[in-house]
C-alpha cells in the first residue's frame, strides 16, 4: 500500500482578497533572512517576505503541478499545516501581463535615473522597489508554461 502524501494548505491573501488556496506538498519562498521551504508538520513560524516568487508544489492528485506566484513582500504564517501568505499584491504567473510589467520596469528605471540626477534619495528608493516588483513579475511570467 502506498504511503499517503503529507500535505499542507497554502493560502495567499492580498487587500483585494484571497488569490490562492490549495493543498500542496511544499511551499517555497524568500524570507528576509533567506530562502525558506515549508512542508507538512513544519514548526510554527511567522516570517517577513522579500519581493519574490512563491513556488507551490501541488499534490500527486494534481500531477505535482508547480504553481508560481509573484508576491510584493509581506508575511508568511505557518501553523497546524496551514501556510498563509499576506502580501500587498500577488499575481499568479498566468495572470501577469508581461507587456505591462515591462512598461513598469522601464518607467521605474527612468524615474530612478531622474531621482539620481536630482539627488532625491526617497524617490530613488521608491522606484527601486517598483523596479524589483516589475522584474519579479517578469521572471515569474517567464517561467509560466515551461
Amino acid at each position: 500500500m502506498a504511503e499517503p502524501e503529507h500535505l499542507l494548505t497554502v493560502n495567499i491573501v492580498t487587500p483585494d482578497g484571497q488569490i490562492y488556496s490549495h493543498r500542496a506538498v511544499y511551499v517555497e519562498m524568500r524570507a528576509t533572512d533567506g530562502d525558506m521551504t515549508i512542508m507538512h508538520d513544519h514548526m510554527p513560524i511567522v516570517a517577513p517576505l522579500e519581493i519574490s516568487e512563491v513556488k507551490i508544489q501541488r499534490s500527486q492528485e494534481m500531477n505535482h503541478k508547480l504553481d508560481e506566484i509573484a508576491v510584493s513582500g509581506g508575511y508568511v504564517e505557518f501553523s497546524n499545516n496551514e501556510a498563509t501568505i499576506i502580501a500587498g499584491s500577488a499575481e499568479r504567473a498566468g495572470n501577469i501581463d508581461a507587456e505591462r510589467a515591462l512598461a513598469a520596469k522601464e518607467r521605474a528605471e527612468k524615474h530612478i535615473a531622474e531621482a539620481k540626477a536630482k539627488h532625491n534619495d526617497r524617490e530613488r528608493l521608491e522606484n527601486e522597489i517598483a523596479l524589483r516588483r516589475a522584474i519579479n513579475r517578469l521572471n515569474v511570467r517567464k517561467h509560466f508554461g515551461q
